[in-house]
């Protein structure tokens, strides 16, 4: 199973006050492991930004003088989520912005479920917690996802935020890190932390039946959270 986490950062709230992507980014998830591939790119959006929207992600126009415009950018874009499943959070609104951009350019294909499906993890998130604040910093706060780090909004640091929440929402994480082989010290020092490593630990490790089987129920929890009520 392929996906795409995406997001973006726009110039404002509407594209019909003539809004514009200003930044596109994604990650790849294959089988719910973090691949480490990604596609990510500033756009030049030829327009003013709101004042508002430029105090979310601090990008100003004149950081964005010498940058690509989108139909520069669109067959890279398209060919690196095309024929996945698009995990978005309030998918409208990038959805939305992403096909005003195909539709001026004058692209033959602006509907954007002829590239890829799509996942709205807000839609998902409400009907997990009804009643309950469902923004991507809120579900951080809930799954004790680590935001400290993000002082602004950025299309690809919130797609790896969301990329970390949607997998604990949905049953949990097999492969948060990037790099497994980094990860590999501290996880062998918290193994032995507190005794000076000096345990002679036997490790039992699951056969490849029982890894299938492990992957087959959190494939199963996964598909139960995300089928409608």
């Amino acid at each position: 199973m392929r996906q795409i986490v995406l997001d973006t950062e726009t110039t404002g709230l509407a594209t019909s006050h003539g809004h514009r992507i200003l930044e596109i980014g994604c990650l790849e998830l294959v089988d719910r492991r973090l691949t480490g591939r990604k596609f990510q790119c500033f756009l030049n959006p030829d327009r003013d930004i709101d004042e508002g929207a430029q105090s979310v992600h601090g990008i100003s126009r004149e950081d964005l003088d010498t940058a690509p415009r989108f139909p520069e950018i669109v067959d890279e874009m398209l060919e690196f989520f095309g024929g996945a499943e698009l995990v978005i959070h309030n998918a409208d609104f990038d959805v939305g912005f992403i096909e005003y951009e195909l539709t001026l350019m004058g692209h033959a294909q602006p509907d954007i479920t002829e590239h890829a499906t799509v996942l709205d993890t807000l839609s998902l998130a409400r009907k997990m917690h009804p009643g309950q604040r469902n923004s991507l910093d809120a579900l951080c706060k809930r799954y004790e996802v680590d935001s400290s780090q993000r002082n602004v909004h950025g299309a690809l640091i919130d797609a790896e935020l969301l990329a970390q929440v949607y997998l604990a929402m949905t049953g949990g994480q097999t492969a948060m890190s990037l790099d497994a082989e980094a990860a590999k010290p501290a996880a062998e020092k918290a193994v032995g932390g507190g005794h000076g490593g000096d345990l002679n630990l036997l490790v039992i490790r699951a056969t490849d039946e029982e890894a299938a089987a492990h992957e087959a129920i959190l494939e199963k929890i996964a598909r139960i959270a995300q089928s409608p009520d």
